[in-house]
């Protein structure tokens, strides 16, 4: 078999699940947005299970859910991330996983007990045409991954494999176990837009996420900021986990699809490693923010990379949980045994 006619078949997608390398970096200039994943830390540790670079493209899954099957030959793969149901033929192993894809088995990913997003790494290479050095999708513009547009059943994603026969294991990625509930924030840059008790009221509050979040951004629901004078400023650029606030002070937190600039003030922005912590959070999630200075989010970025060093090791999965289906799909019994028949 030819690693040309191995591939990954998708039989369903839900909305905003993706093809996602490590982003289309350099080009803000031109007001081309960089995409990328919106869990860097999942995405990379999902690749790093498999010994694939940490930036490799790999199938980033919304809420919606994914299923799929290999084609042509079996596939390694890895899913992380949120705390996903993954299942293989309807057998459920939970979530942060490794395995073999067999030909017609089906791996099927959906919403579980919590997170937002999750990644599906291969073992080898998606062959997938970059554009701009890119394979990231970023849908409103139609750039990247499967013609510009998420995935649906139907599409073929050809794989050059490198196959590793792996028994159904645990990834061990403790740093993924992260609750969204206090988001770390540097000040500003344009801090000095707010009065000092606007600022303080921003960092004490209770926040919500709002049902109208996705990779674009995500709005909070609270109280209404003031602006010390008035809503507009001179745009400016805008990073991942800036939080603006327009001109009806419900702060809105931009993500990997953010527009390149931006001509409302930005009260804060969420440090690098607080970012997928972020992004998982559910509409619903209630959070708060925490000031820490430009020393105390450098070191959390230290910290970051050191969980990214080598490759995460991998445990045999114990099966915890035994459904009816499971139980009634194997032999548990031996033979006969009369009234006789010694036990």
């Amino acid at each position: 078999m030819t690693e040309e006619s191995t591939a990954l078949r998708v039989l369903s997608a839900g909305p905003g699940t993706t093809l996602q390398d490590g982003g289309r970096h350099g080009y803000l200039r031109y007001g081309i947005t960089a995409a990328g994943p919106m869990d860097r830390l999942a995405h990379a540790t999902a690749n790093l299970s498999l010994g694939c670079p940490a930036q490799a493209t790999a199938i980033e899954v919304s809420l919606g859910g994914i299923a799929l099957t290999a084609e042509g030959a079996a596939l390694t793969v890895a899913v992380a991330g949120g705390a996903f149901a993954v299942s293989l033929d309807g057998q459920e192993l939970g979530p942060d996983v490794a395995l073999t894809l067999e030909p017609g088995a089906v791996l099927g990913i959906r919403a579980g007990a919590g997170g937002s997003w999750c990644y599906l790494a291969v073992a080898g290479d998606l062959d997938v045409a970059p554009v701009l050095g890119s394979t990231a999708t970023h849908i409103r513009s139609g750039m990247g991954g499967l013609e510009g547009r998420g995935l649906r059943a139907g599409d073929r994603i050809r794989v050059l494999a490198r196959h590793l026969p792996l028994a159904p294991s645990r990834i061990d990625a403790p740093w993924l176990e992260r609750a969204p509930d206090t988001i770390r924030v540097l000040p500003g840059p344009q801090a000095d837009a707010f009065d000092p008790d606007q600022i303080d009221a921003f960092l004490a509050a209770d926040w919500t996420i709002s049902n109208r979040s996705d990779r674009m951004a995500s709005y909070l629901d609270g109280p209404r900021l003031r602006h010390a004078a008035g809503h507009d400023i001179v745009s400016d650029g805008i990073v991942m986990g800036a939080i603006q606030v327009p001109g009806d002070g419900r702060p809105v937190v931009l993500m990997a699809d953010r527009q390149p600039t931006g001509g409302y003030p930005k009260i804060a922005t969420v440090i690098g490693p607080d970012l997928g912590r972020f992004a998982q959070g559910r509409p619903g999630t209630r959070l708060r923010f925490r000031a820490v200075t430009r020393e105390e989010a450098v070191a959390a970025r230290r910290d970051e990379a050191a969980c990214l060093r080598g490759r995460p090791s991998l445990e045999p999965l114990v099966r915890t949980r035994f459904t009816s289906e499971f139980l009634l799909g194997l032999n548990l019994v031996d033979g006969i045994c009369g009234p006789d028949d010694g036990l």
